[in-house]
């Protein structure tokens, strides 16, 4: 017994210690030298403070800002440490109801606005913490943001136009825009 049991208690703390600890440093080291900003969790900062990241989503609620997609995240929205979906299928009759009243709760900030509402605006992402939104989902809140912030549609379009980012080698993807990159972009207009 003791001729198995020692070779495999020692099998089992050098690969412990090789999986559990040198392979984990090797590639958070090569993370970090290679992608330093992304490694660090690609996070956004503004005089100093981090304000954010650019791959978490962002409770967006005041009319002067885009507001993202839905979070189904609990306890509260865009809860990176309770990544996932509703798991709410398209004939649940409480997915339903939400995107109802998601519709609603947008048509009623912006009564005047007649445009189809875009999917993304009142459905959740598959893990709850998406920080961007279609283009058309932009597009479709200009006029309240522009409303709200005094500005020219045209310009909050422009500004929609310059933070759009493409599909993954013009292939992989719809064209997007990053909503706190978004918002932070016209903060900085005042």
């Amino acid at each position: 017994m003791k001729n198995i049991l020692r070779p495999a208690l020692v099998l089992f703390a050098l690969l412990s210690v090789l999986t559990g600890l040198l392979y984990p440093l090797a590639v958070t080291g090569a993370a970090q030298a290679v992608f330093p900003k992304e490694a660090a969790g690609s996070l956004v900062q503004r005089n100093g403070q981090t304000i954010g990241s650019s791959l978490i989503g962002q409770s967006f609620t005041d009319p002067q800002h885009f507001w993202g997609r839905p979070s189904a995240t609990a306890p509260m929205p865009y809860n990176a440490s309770a990544s996932g979906g509703s798991n709410q299928g398209p004939l649940n009759p409480a997915q339903a109801d939400a995107v109802k009243a998601r519709v609603e709760a947008l048509r009623a900030a912006d009564p005047g606005n007649m445009a189809p509402v875009p999917v993304d605006l009142v459905t959740a992402s598959a893990s709850g913490l998406d920080p961007h939104i279609s283009l058309a989902a932009a597009q479709y809140q200009a006029a309240r943001v522009a409303r709200a912030r005094g500005l020219p549609v045209a310009h909050v379009n422009a500004v929609i136009g310059e933070f759009a980012e493409q599909p993954l080698w013009g292939l992989l993807g719809e064209p997007r825009v990053n909503v706190l990159a978004l918002n932070l972009a016209l903060d900085g207009l005042r």
